[in-house]
């Protein structure tokens, strides 16, 4: 059945382009919008995703990449977020093996392409959707209405709400997920080549369609939802239900709807297909997540942890109108939601309850435009629009499981699509009832556009750093912990710890049990000798969070500079008792051991460090230089040595085995050792100093004379050095006058 061509399609103000420049078009449009991120730097879950997933590593086997979450944890672990993404873990990996390393510029250069190629490709989708699936003699499908297809593309490509996705490289993971369903629903169409006729379709179509959807729900699992879209769009194109005679029928007339006829030409085959394939790939991810959901806290999803139901409700359909808010009006974005920055509607009362009221009017408004108009073009489109707006955001809306977020812009990356539909849809169909203002109309449009692609530009300007990013946040979501944190934490990163102290206390503050601002916080202030109040604090942490194993150690190290040792290593030890592996607290444990003279339990102590981390250079050096105060110089010699091969470029290590070796009179091994470690770091005053003493020993006294004045050089007050140089000098005089 051949659609007829919308009447409102010439009233889009935008020039008749042929499909490839239509999608040349669409892909600039794109680029413009993002291209300010390609070299912006890793910010914000993309430390957890890329810089810290051993995954990406290419020395980590391939297979890993299926057995661990999207973070690198493994699935079967309590603390997966079990995302279960390998493939978009694949193309880091394959970013990483391009560019020989973790180099940003890769990564966002793919997701600024993947855009382009996917708002491109969405003229296609929109112009299925709109204009049918109606072919000419050749089988070639009629494009019925390129202009609105075009004006609804580029009002997807140039979405702001798109920025998390496309400049966060976290956000590839939506993109591949957008691009494969795209491809799913496209070959879904293509089973019909024969134009929308229900009773002839390609199986082999069909097959490479559900495979497709396969393939985007391993990018992320939001793909699954194109099932959906293909099932509606196979009932409502493929099969020409007229849902607005059904409606008729059924509620005017009240007549029994006779659906025999669109029921049996292959619906029930292709929708059996669809419900298989959605529930054979339902069983394999739950049975990948291994132990189960995730288990997300009251600070990821307030509202879900909600006792009363009513209210529970309520706050999910408060979230659901500010997702809304963000497609309307774009400008109030922000890299996280949660932590107090949309505070929980408790009441009836709360005059919140007018937006979600407001948002139900306006879906109730378009389900009966979109069932009940005489028009049906505008029923097709305006469904479409309501199909692509809700399925695939339904996986985000908690309706089905607790979700870990409250609002999460990146999941609103398909769901734009359809909000873009019926924004095209609209602005064309004003633009036809009210011709006085066409013009006025048509410029609002292009308008709104060129709004949207300033602001993207300036987006992800803020998305190329974490300060800019962490900052802006700030005048959106004031109430946010989690920002404040961010903020003081990239401060802290960057040494201006002072300036960080302000924002952790405020973290603190908004949230009074946020225990990593109270470990950070407890941090800056142990350096600055703020011992009390770090105490304070982190026994707080640890009160609130009895398993945090950081804020355990810095405790102790706390306690341990109070000379409270009983308490320090009680801390430690819980530390390690809720981290099994902790090479630092190990470290840290040793040193308590060697304060209080108890030289083999700290030797232990740090032979556990290393063992759990090999290069764990402060071990290393500690047991040397233990070993070298107490005597036992032999052994002091062996674990230097086998330090070295560990860490053949240690400067700190040659030079603590440089001095065991001196005073073992192994002078010309130690005189190496110091050479070594002043290649690689030629200003150390203290190590001149010591191969100074070294040649002073060997009776080198002119090298001695040398290397003792390059000790004072660098630092005129090193302890010893003036003393050994006078003596040196007196040496050298009395020399002269005996040779006199």
């Amino acid at each position: 059945m051949i659609h007829p061509e919308p009447s409102w399609d010439h009233h889009v103000p935008l020039p008749k382009l042929g499909p490839l420049y239509s999608r040349l078009l669409v892909a600039l449009v794109s680029l413009i919008c993002f291209i300010n991120s390609y070299d912006g730097d890793f910010v914000f879950d993309d430390s957890e995703a890329i810089l810290n997933n051993k995954d990406l590593n290419p020395d980590t086997p391939l297979s890993n990449i299926w057995k661990n979450d999207f973070w690198g944890s493994n699935l079967s672990s309590n603390s997966s977020h079990k995302s279960y993404r390998p493939l978009t873990v694949l193309t880091f990996r394959l970013n990483y093996l391009l560019a020989g390393g973790l180099y940003p510029v890769g990564f966002h250069v793919l997701n600024i392409g993947l855009h382009c190629v996917i708002s491109a490709l969405m003229i296609d989708v929109f112009a299925i959707l709109i204009g049918g699936l109606a072919c000419d003699g050749t089988a070639k499908r009629l494009g019925h209405v390129p202009k609105a297809s075009l004006l609804a593309a580029l009002f997807f490509a140039a979405h702001p709400v798109h920025t998390e996705s496309v400049a966060g490289i976290v956000g590839r993971a939506d993109l591949l997920c957008a691009l494969f369903f795209q491809l799913s629903f496209l070959s879904y169409c293509r089973a019909f080549q024969d134009g929308d006729k229900s009773d002839k379709f390609s199986v082999s179509w069909i097959v490479v369609s559900l495979l497709l959807c396969a393939v985007a729900m391993l990018c992320k699992e939001q793909g699954i939802t194109v099932l959906g879209v293909n099932g509606v769009f196979d009932i409502l194109v493929i099969c020409n239900l007229d849902i607005y005679e059904l409606t008729h029928k059924l509620l005017v007339r009240r007549k029994t709807a006779d659906v025999g006829v669109w029921i049996s030409r292959g619906l029930i085959i292709r929708l059996a297909l669809l419900l298989f394939c959605g529930s054979l790939l339902l069983y394999a991810r739950w049975r990948i997540m291994g132990t189960g959901p995730p288990a997300f806290t009251e600070v990821d999803n307030p509202a879900s942890f909600a006792e009363n139901v009513f209210l529970r409700i309520v706050n999910y359909n408060y979230y659901y109108s500010l997702n809304a808010w963000l497609l309307l009006c774009p400008w109030w974005l922000c890299f996280d939601w949660s932590m107090g920055c949309v505070p929980l509607i408790k009441s009836a009362g709360d005059w919140r309850i007018v937006w979600l009221l407001l948002l139900w009017a306006c879906l109730i408004g378009l389900i009966k435009q979109a069932l009940c108009s005489p028009d049906s073009s505008k029923r097709r489109t305006l469904t479409f629009g309501l199909v692509l707006l809700v399925i695939p955001f339904l996986p985000a809306s908690n309706l089905f499981f607790r979700v870990g977020f409250v609002i999460a812009e990146r999941v609103l990356y398909l769901s734009t699509a359809g909000y873009c539909l019926v924004l095209a849809y609209a602005g064309a169909h004003c633009c036809c009832r009210w011709r006085k203002h066409k013009k006025l109309l048509q410029a609002a449009m292009l308008a709104l556009l060129g709004m949207n692609v300033v602001r993207c530009a300036h987006r992800s300007q803020q998305w190329t750093s974490e300060q800019s990013l962490f900052t802006s946040a700030l005048s959106v979501c004031p109430l946010n912990a989690k920002v404040h944190y961010n903020v003081g934490k990239n401060l802290a990163d960057h040494g201006n710890q002072s300036a960080a102290i302000k924002y952790y206390r405020e973290a603190v503050r908004l949230h009074p049990k946020y225990v990593h601002a109270m470990n950070n916080l407890g941090n800056i202030l142990k350096e600055k000798n703020e011992l009390q109040e770090a105490e304070e604090l982190l026994s707080t942490a640890v009160h609130i969070q009895p398993d945090f194993a950081a804020a355990w150690m810095n405790l102790g190290i706390v306690q341990n500079s109070l000379k409270k040792f009983d308490k320090a290593e009680q801390s430690y030890w819980n530390a390690i008792k809720f981290r099994k592996k902790y090479p630092d607290c190990y470290y840290n444990l040793g040193r308590l051991y060697a304060e209080l003279d108890r030289h083999v339990d700290a030797l232990n102590a740090w032979r556990n460090a290393t063992m759990l981390k090999s290069d764990h250079s402060l071990a290393w050096n500690n047991m040397v230089i233990l070993l070298d105060n107490t005597g036992n110089l032999a052994q002091a010699e062996l674990i230097g040595k086998e330090a070295l091969k560990i860490l053949p470029k240690d400067h700190t290590i040659m030079f603590s085995l440089a001095n065991v070796l001196g005073k073992q009179q192994k002078y010309k091994e130690s005189e190496g050792f110091f050479l070594n470690a002043l290649k690689i770091n030629p200003n150390a005053a203290s190590c001149h100093g010591n191969l100074a003493v070294l040649y002073h020993r060997w009776g080198k006294l002119d090298l001695a004379k040398k290397h003792y004045e390059l000790s004072l050089k660098l630092d005129p007050k090193a302890p010893g050095t003036n003393e050994n140089y006078n003596m040196l000098k007196r040496k050298l005089e009395q020399r002269q006058r005996t040779a006199g």
